[in-house]
């Protein structure tokens, strides 16, 4: 039985990045292909609509997608049943997640600083629960970093991965840096 690689992180946090990179690699990524390209994902999102509209009532259908790449974002890990998941949990700087959000949406968000706790709040516990489960191999990785610095953290991924067959240099060849758009400097 081969584990369900998770790829998540808060929405806007790089998880698209890292299924396209995984996928790049030679992985078999799950999607439905129902949400298609646009200018705030333009390579895709890489989602499975029936994972993020049904993963709270009907858990067990994450076991579905054994042996592939599932991108679950991190309020809906909470709901992943007792399994064999590698998990690879995608952080950003806060200020481009929620810069990222707004140009998405085309407004800006009023409660801007409400946003931003509620995201940290349920970061920090996405990640707490995530590190206590026995059922999950857990792998931080940082989105700005990862763009500043391809190869060091996607060999990070492939090490934690221990799948032979993933292509190195095609995921690294994936990484496309001008699509970190929303930068700020730390």
């Amino acid at each position: 039985m081969k584990p369900i690689i998770i790829v998540s992180g808060l929405p806007r946090s790089g998880t698209s990045m890292i299924m396209q990179v995984l996928e790049a690699g030679g992985l078999a990524v799950a999607t439905d292909g129902r949400r298609k390209p646009d200018e705030s994902n333009p390579k895709g999102y890489f989602e499975v609509e029936s994972i993020i509209d049904k993963l709270k009532a009907e858990p067990n259908l994450v076991l579905d997608f054994e042996g592939k790449v599932l991108k679950v974002i991190a309020y809906g890990l909470q709901f992943l049943p007792p399994g064999d998941y590698s998990v690879i949990y995608v952080e950003r700087n806060i200020e481009e997640v929620l810069d990222s959000m707004e140009k998405m949406m085309g407004a800006k968000d009023e409660e801007r600083e409400k946003t931003k706790k509620a995201f940290i709040k349920l970061n920090e516990k996405a990640k707490e629960e995530i590190t206590k489960r026995k059922d999950m191999k857990v792998l931080f990785i940082d989105y700005n970093q990862t763009l500043s610095n391809p190869r060091e953290n996607l060999e990070k991924i492939h090490r934690f991965l221990q799948d032979k067959s993933l292509d190195l240099e095609r995921m690294v060849a994936a990484v496309d840096r001008n699509l970190w758009r929303q930068r700020r400097l730390e």
